[in-house]
Parts: structure tokens; sequence; C-alpha cells
């Protein structure tokens, strides 16, 4: 087969929703080419949001129970999807919900389990694309490098903002890519005190100062002095982050406009690894962060014409993990690889993810 009808799920660590994309990828002369069809992202209800946030914390039997409920909703939703859609799909990949992520233990685990997936949405699932590389010795991390190689070539850098903010990129003909800083994780964690699920646009940020005490403090972590590969979990915000925060007696609007800023200093200053990039260097900025006008506006105003920072359009800047995740699942079908050892620093490339079929 050269041409696949795929359902990608993706639900990321913003824990804003389970996102459900329809792809059709094809293969000709070479060269893959995508076709986004409908998506859709199913909002967390807050019993879910509740669970999925505390998974963390339950015991290894809550834990278990959470993987197969959480499994079968996952499919539960899916097939929704798909009588709705009218469509045969040839499979569905799943990224799960992360729940640990420690590559140093080589440890990295996603519930959603694939059995009941896979039983309740009646299709083939390719799911668990992490613990394969993490077990070679790499980060499990980024994963959708091996898309923005095959799908997105055409821009120089894919920077996505999501919980974690990370970059991919062409380097001595291998593919870089690795988490920069946290993103949407720390910027929801402010405005949740204030009850509201995100700062829209950015305009709480917006009205607030940059106070140099907290950015040196956030810009002077540890992990921003590591050489990549690496990559970002919950644990690392919550052991290393959080307390800097919570230390500051700012007013929540300085907080949100001094993140913004620490998070877009860390990008710009990561881009300075692409030095041998011409003057044409086009980024392109994908994610929910991409729709926080303040945060694109402090990118480009930091980035002094470094790099041209393109919105492309809402669908991909929406759904680009979920499909890509999609990819990942065809690529695995096909025993091809998609797990690049350039990105993840493990011992050898791989052809990752775990297949289930349906009974």
């Amino acid at each position: 087969m050269n041409s696949y009808n795929v359902i990608g799920l993706m639900s990321g660590t913003s824990l804003d929703g389970l996102d459900i994309a329809h792809c059709l990828f094809s293969k000709e002369n070479g060269s893959w080419s995508f076709k986004l069809k409908n998506c859709t992202t199913i909002p967390y209800s807050r019993q879910w949001k509740d669970k999925l946030q505390n998974s963390i914390n339950m015991s290894g039997l809550e834990l278990l129970t959470l993987d197969r409920e959480y499994g079968e909703w996952l499919g539960n939703q899916t097939r929704l999807f798909m009588d709705e859609n009218g469509a045969q799909f040839d499979l569905v990949a799943s990224h799960g919900h992360t729940v640990f992520h420690q590559p140093d233990k080589k440890l990295t685990y996603q519930i959603g389990s694939g059995h009941d997936l896979a039983n309740a949405c009646k299709t083939k699932v390719i799911c668990d694309f992490r613990t394969l590389d993490v077990s070679l010795g790499g980060q499990g991390a980024p994963l959708v490098p091996i898309g923005d190689r095959f799908l997105f070539s055409s821009f120089d850098l894919c920077l996505n903002l999501g919980g974690i903010a990370n970059i991919s990129f062409e380097l001595a003909g291998e593919r870089i890519a690795y988490d920069i800083s946290p993103a949407n994780m720390l910027l929801n964690y402010l405005t949740k005190k204030i009850g509201k699920e995100w700062d829209d646009g950015g305009v709480l940020a917006s009205s607030g100062k940059v106070d140099d005490h907290l950015l040196d403090q956030l810009n002077s972590l540890a992990y921003y002095q590591l050489d990549y590969p690496k990559s970002l979990g919950i644990e690392w915000f919550e052991k290393e982050v959080i307390p800097v925060i919570e230390k500051s007696a700012l007013g929540i609007p300085d907080k949100l406009c001094t993140a913004v800023h620490h998070i877009t200093q860390q990008i710009v200053k990561e881009t300075g690894i692409i030095e041998s990039k011409s003057n044409n260097t086009v980024m392109m900025v994908t994610g929910g962060g991409a729709k926080n006008n303040y945060l694109i506006e402090c990118l480009r105003n930091y980035s002094e014409g470094a790099f041209k920072v393109v919105v492309p359009d809402i669908s991909i800047v929406d759904f680009k993990e979920a499909m890509i995740f999609g990819f990942l699942g065809v690529l695995k079908i096909r025993g091809e690889i998609n797990c690049l050892k350039s990105v993840t620093g493990a011992k050898k490339d791989s052809c990752a993810g775990v297949i289930y079929e349906p009974f």
C-alpha cells in the first residue's frame, strides 16, 4: 500500500482535550504527502481532567485501572468519530496520555490500553511509541520530527508550542529535535490560579510587566545548560519550575508576562545552534501557543529578523501532532523507521509502536 486512511489521537500535557485527526497519507515517487480531513477536539470533563492530572500520584492498582478505563474511553470517542465521518480506516495511531517520563531511569509510561482501544473502536491500533526508544537509551521524545522531515520539509525550523516547547530542524544531514522549555504547561498553571483555563490570546500576559529577578531565576534552571538530546516531563516542571514560581510574590499578570518572555528567550537562544542557516530561515509555529498573540509577538521581537515566524492554517496549528502520530502508525505497519537516534540519543534508529488488533 502507498495510500493510507488514518486516525491520529493526541493528548498533551496541557490537558486541553483529546485531539482526533482524520488524515490521508500517500507516497509517490519516494515522497510523502498528506491531506488533513475532518478533525475535532474532545474537551476533557472535569472528572477526566482530575483523573489524568492526579495519575502521577496514583497507586499501581489505581493506575492500571485508569489505563484500561482511558483506553476504552479513547476507543469509544474514536468509534463515534468514525461513525460520524462514515469512512473505512486502515488504522488508529494513539499517543496515549503521558503519566511518567524519566528517560534517565529508562522509564516512560503513557496510559490508554491498546487492547481496550482497539476493541472499542473495532480497528487496528498502534500505540506505545516511546518505550522502545527509551529501552535503547534514548529520550523517547520528541517523536514528531520524523513527520517534520517527511511532511513539512519546506520549513527550516518546526516549533511546537504545546504543554512543552520543542523544536525540530535539519543539521548536517541529520534531524535534530528536543524540548526547549515549558510552554502552555507553565502559562496554564498560572491562569488556573485565577479560575481561567488559559490566557486567551495572551491578553493577560500583555497587561503585566517583566520581572527581571524572576526571569533570571527561570533562565538559570540547570536544564537550559544541557546539550541535546534532552526532553522534559511534568516531574521536572513540578520539581524545578513550580517552586521558583511559587516563591515569587508577583501578581498573576506579571508572572504570566515574565513566563512568556522566558519561553521566547529560550526559544531564540536555542536557534543559535543553526547559525549555518541562511537569512531566509523560516520557522513554522504550531500547537496551542501559536494562538497566543503576545507570545508570537515576543518571539518575533526577540528573533530580530534572524528567522521568519510563520503560523500556518489553524487546522495544522491545532492538529499537527495528532496527524503526525497517525503518520508514525503508517511507518510502523510498513516496518519503516519512525524514531530517529539523532533526535532522541538512542543507540539506533527504530520502528517504534505496538500493534493491537481488535477481537
